[in-house]
C-alpha cells in the first residue's frame, strides 16, 4: 500500500464521537475513545438492538464481497465510508478468492487512514485514501485509485451502512447515480442504510447522532427511500433476493443470525449495471 495523505494525531478530535469509531465499538474493536463509547451507551439505551444490527451488517458485507468475487468474477472494489479495519475486511475476503483482487478504502476520518496504513502496509493490492465519499471526482481521480482500479473493467462500488451519514441536502441518490454512470456494464452497486418504520426511532436516532457527531450525520430513512436511490440508473437489475433486511440477504445457512427486533434495521441489497 502506498497512501500518501499526511495526517497527524492533532487532526483527530477525541472529544467528538465518530461514526467510524462508534461502529468499531459495536463490532468489539478497541480503536475508539471515551466519547465514542459514551455515545454508544446512550444509543443502546434507546435502541438496544444496535450492536446486533452492526454485527449483522458486517456479516452482510462479507457475504456480498464473497458472492461478487466467487460468482461474478469481480476483482475490483471501492469501499465508500469503509470505517476502521476489523476482521474479514473487504480485501481479505476478496483476496481469499483471488490474491490479485484490488481494494480501495475511502473514509474521511483521519484515524481510519492511520490504522489502515498500519494494517495494509505490506499489501500492494489494497490502499486507504482519506476523502469524503461525496467527492466522487476526487476519489476516482486519486493516484492510488488510478494505480489499483482499471475503470475499463467491472468494479463493485460499496455503500454499506453509510448513506444514512449523508444529509438530504447533499442528495445521496445523486451520489449513487453519479458513481454508477462512471462504471462500465457488469459493475455492481452495493447499498444499505439504516431504516425504520417507526417515526419516533427515526427522529431520535437522527437527532441524537447529528448532535453527538457535530453534524456528521444524515438521516434514518424508510425502505422506499433507499429503493429510490437506485431509480434513474439505466440498465440496473437488482440481484435476488432484492432489497431486504441485510441479515436475510443470501444467508450462509438457516442457522445464520437474523435481526430479531424491528426498532430499526439495515436495509439494502446488490444491483448490477447492465
Amino acid at each position: 500500500m502506498a497512501a500518501r495523505e499526511l495526517w497527524s494525531p492533532e487532526a483527530i478530535d477525541t472529544d467528538v464521537p465518530s461514526v467510524a469509531r462508534m461502529y468499531d465499538f459495536f463490532l468489539g474493536g478497541s480503536d475508539n475513545y471515551e466519547s465514542d463509547r459514551a455515545a454508544c451507551a446512550q444509543l443502546l439505551e434507546q435502541v438496544p438492538s444496535t450492536m446486533t444490527l452492526a454485527v449483522n451488517n458486517r456479516h452482510f458485507l462479507r457475504r456480498v464481497v464473497r458472492v461478487l468475487a466467487q460468482e461474478y468474477g469481480i476483482r475490483q472494489f471501492i469501499d465508500h465510508g469503509s470505517g476502521l479495519p476489523t476482521q474479514d475486511n473487504v480485501h481479505q475476503v476478496a483476496q481469499a478468492v483471488d490474491p490479485e483482487a484490488a481494494v480501495v478504502y475511502v473514509d474521511n476520518d483521519p484515524i481510519v487512514l492511520a490504522h489502515g496504513r498500519a494494517l495494509l502496509d505490506e499489501n500492494e493490492r489494497t490502499t486507504v485514501i482519506q476523502a469524503d465519499m461525496r467527492d466522487t471526482d476526487g476519489i476516482f481521480s486519486h493516484e492510488e485509485t488510478r494505480r489499483l482500479i482499471d475503470f475499463d473493467q467491472p468494479v463493485a462500488a460499496l455503500f454499506v451502512s453509510v448513506l444514512h451519514c449523508i444529509p438530504d441536502e447533499d442528495d445521496p441518490a445523486a451520489l449513487v447515480r453519479d458513481v454508477a454512470r462512471r462504471l462500465v456494464p457488469g459493475s455492481f452497486l452495493v447499498v444499505c442504510q439504516l431504516v425504520s418504520d417507526r417515526p419516533e426511532i427515526r427522529k431520535f436516532v437522527t437527532d441524537f447522532m447529528a448532535e453527538a457527531t457535530g453534524g456528521h450525520w444524515g438521516r434514518v430513512r424508510e425502505e422506499h427511500e433507499l429503493a429510490g436511490f437506485l431509480e434513474g440508473v439505466d440498465g440496473l437489475s437488482i440481484l435476488d433476493p432484492g432489497l431486504v433486511e441485510v441479515s436475510t440477504w443470501r444467508a450462509d445457512n438457516d442457522l445464520a443470525p437474523v435481526q430479531q427486533t424491528d426498532e430499526w434495521v439495515e436495509w439494502g441489497g446488490v444491483a448490477r449495471l447492465g
